[in-house]
């Protein structure tokens, strides 16, 4: 097995699969906050409110197009994200759409390096499922954020996580929670190690009253149409169980 912590592994992953990864949601054309595999997006949730000129930092920016998308509502954004490929692409993805965003390299776990900045708005694409400790981010977030200022964010279901696409069948506990790493082979040959963290939703919830933040909606969309997100999901187990579940906070 690989030897290193998980934001390690992480950071490799990633910097490692990025340029795979834009190509395979290349089909988001940066117009609006698409929350994630047959999650909808923020015209129909609206869970943002009104945007313009609003301060927004975006916690694992990836490509950039979550702030690009909301760079061309006039919001005042800065991305960040652990891989350095990811960040070469979102400002190349910004410079390509017209828009001035700030994409800084940097990992959940310095991003109290931020501060004394405040933002209105943090918003999070399924990325905190990569956070080592969700604990200490929480926190720090509240402490970025401006008073009634809103943290939302997305992640994989972890109901949908515990079934097998292909007999639709359990394959783990559900109490079985922490850090997962799998060994992968890629068509060149190489090998690399995905890892990503397995929460309760219990345990998000109260790490989120832990922080201080109020827990406003936790949201279980269900969108039929997929076009950016839905590439290698199974119909028959997303129409049972939906991918994204989002939570919406406030300070």
């Amino acid at each position: 097995m690989y030897k290193g912590n998980g934001e390690k592994i992480i950071k490799e992953w990633w910097d490692s699969a990025s340029e795979y990864y834009q190509k395979e949601i290349s089909a988001d054309k940066m117009i609006d906050v698409e929350y994630g595999p047959f999650g909808s997006n923020e015209e129909k949730l609206k869970l943002l409110g009104k945007i313009s000129n609003k301060k927004v930092l975006e916690l694992g920016c990836g490509g950039g197009q979550v702030s690009i998308a909301l760079a061309k509502k006039r919001a005042i954004c800065t991305g960040i994200d652990i891989s350095y490929k990811q960040i070469e692409f979102a400002r190349k993805n910004a410079k390509g759409e017209g828009v001035n965003v700030e994409f800084i390299e940097l990992p959940f776990s310095n991003i109290d390096k931020l501060k004394p900045r405040k933002f209105n708005v943090v918003i999070s694409i399924m990325a905190l499922q990569y956070c080592t400790n969700l604990n200490a981010l929480l926190k720090n977030v509240r402490n970025l954020l401006v008073k009634n200022g809103i943290l939302v964010f997305s992640i994989e279901h972890p109901f949908y996580l515990l079934i097998d696409p292909k007999d639709m069948k359990i394959k783990e506990s559900y109490f079985n929670s922490g850090l997962k790493i799998k060994k992968e082979k890629w068509p060149d040959k190489s090998t690399h190690y995905f890892a990503y963290y397995e929460r309760k939703i219990s345990d998000i919830v109260n790490l989120i009253m832990d922080s201080g933040l109020k827990l406003e909606r936790i949201i279980e969309p269900f969108d039929t149409q997929d076009k950016i997100w839905g590439i290698g999901y199974r119909r028959a187990l997303v129409n049972k169980i939906a991918p994204t579940i989002i939570f919406k906070c406030r300070k």
